[in-house]
């Protein structure tokens, strides 16, 4: 039907469009613009021509990690261990 329903206060308004500009010519692929955690669903594809196909993706948005932190223990000496500990949340 040439349209995107963005389900009921999703905030996709302004970050879904579609790939091509009429997707009645066979490409109805949306592109999700500048994704963040809380758009992690089950999407679904609606194509209606003479039948109806319906095709369900699950997206899932982790996440970036922090900057991790990173020290050593033990003492720099040459032929001796070192152990490099890193953390990151």
């Amino acid at each position: 039907d040439h349209h995107v329903n963005y389900g009921s206060g999703s905030g996709l308004q302004d970050r879904v469009a579609f790939v091509q500009n009429d997707p009645s010519q066979y490409d109805a692929s949306i592109r999700l613009a500048d994704l963040q955690v809380s758009d992690t669903g089950t999407y679904q594809c609606r194509v209606k021509k003479n039948t109806v196909a319906v095709h369900e993706v699950i997206v899932t948005v982790q996440e970036k990690p922090a900057t991790p932190q990173c020290w050593t223990e033990g003492e720099l000496i040459e032929g001796s261990s070192i152990l490099l500990r890193c953390y990151s949340r």
